[in-house]
């Protein structure tokens, strides 16, 4: 049997689009074209598949043939994860990948029916996402200019012509505003801004495209943003000091300074700033489907997550419609 070293070590192989057998190569073209699927998933799915060929080489001592896979290998599989200690989630990531997998090979007729049918996987924790107040989203989205020689030389003044300073500033505000995914806001160019209609295009999830809104502030940041930059609107929005698309990377770094500048947790991820606008828009009172659109969520079950953090707001609502409480 494969140790979890060597199950690592053939997932980077998956995960460079190396899987041996033409029907996994077959599939995730299938994905790549017929799904739009994003290279992440992509690349998560054929490491997650290689992950699994490669401990039935090993425990079977054979190739996987894929349309002779049965519950019992998969149950094995299951066991094998379980007494390896991944955490429920990686497990769910890893059978979904093979669920998928069979899903479309009962579609193309190469199996009569799909193993995982009936197999039942551990119960997931429900991990409520971390979320900042509005005092803690205000100080990082002034983190930007803390510190910095005041251009304007007044007392309290913002930097007048410090471009990166502005887009820092542009970025998080962006990032809270829309309620945006760190690849959703790296993939922004010039030109998917609407600036008298408030509106950004966003390509979300499987590159579907969606709507965000864009509140005062951030639209001011980003134009205060574009106009030091003094670029034709036709490239990347946000760019480093090359003028390339800033990466996804980098922009986890730059909000770890400016976490740490605000005396935050330097640990909280750009995701906490789009769990922050769910929740903050649902404790307002906006309604579920609504923040569902906005975050661009397949399904409503994806947001509701939200409406159990703040059990307050939950009482308020009572406590406004029950005609009893």
């Amino acid at each position: 049997m494969l140790g979890v070293s060597e199950v690592q070590e053939h997932q980077k192989t998956g995960a460079a689009g190396r899987v041996a057998d033409a029907l996994t190569e077959e599939f995730l073209n299938y994905l790549r074209v017929g799904r739009n699927a994003s290279t992440l998933t992509l690349r998560n799915y054929s490491a997650d598949i290689a992950a699994f060929s490669a401990w039935f080489d090993g425990k079977y001592k054979h190739e996987c043939d894929w349309t002779r896979v049965d519950p019992f290998h998969l149950r094995a599989y299951l066991v094998y994860l379980n007494e390896r200690k991944f955490d429920r989630a990686t497990i769910h990531l890893k059978m979904s990948a093979l669920r998928s997998l069979f899903k479309w090979l009962v579609r193309t007729e190469r199996v009569k029916q799909n193993p995982l049918m009936g197999l039942t996987l551990p119960k997931m924790a429900r991990k409520l996402p971390k979320f900042l107040t509005i005092q803690q989203v205000e100080a990082l989205l002034e983190a930007p200019f803390k510190g910095r020689t005041k251009a304007s030389g007044s007392a309290g003044a913002s930097p007048s012509n410090d471009v990166s300073a502005w887009r820092d500033k542009a970025i998080l505000e962006v990032l809270y505003s829309a309620g945006l995914r760190i690849h959703e806001l790296v993939q922004l160019n010039d030109d998917d801004l609407d600036v008298l209609g408030e509106v950004v295009k966003v390509r979300g999830k499987g590159k579907k495209e969606r709507l965000g809104a864009l509140g005062g502030p951030a639209v001011e940041a980003v134009q205060r943003y574009s106009d030091l930059r003094g670029r034709a609107a036709r490239g990347p929005l946000f760019v480093n000091k090359f003028g390339d698309r800033l990466t996804a990377r980098s922009v986890q770094r730059m909000l770890k300074k400016y976490l740490i500048a605000a005396g935050l947790d330097p640990s909280l991820t750009p995701h906490k700033l789009r769990h922050s606008f769910a929740t903050h828009m649902l404790d307002a009172g906006a309604d579920l489907r609504n923040v569902q659109e906005l975050l661009g969520h397949a399904n409503l079950s994806t947001t509701q997550i939200y409406t159990h953090i703040t059990p307050e707001r939950l009482k308020k609502v009572y406590e406004r419609a029950h005609p009893r409480a």
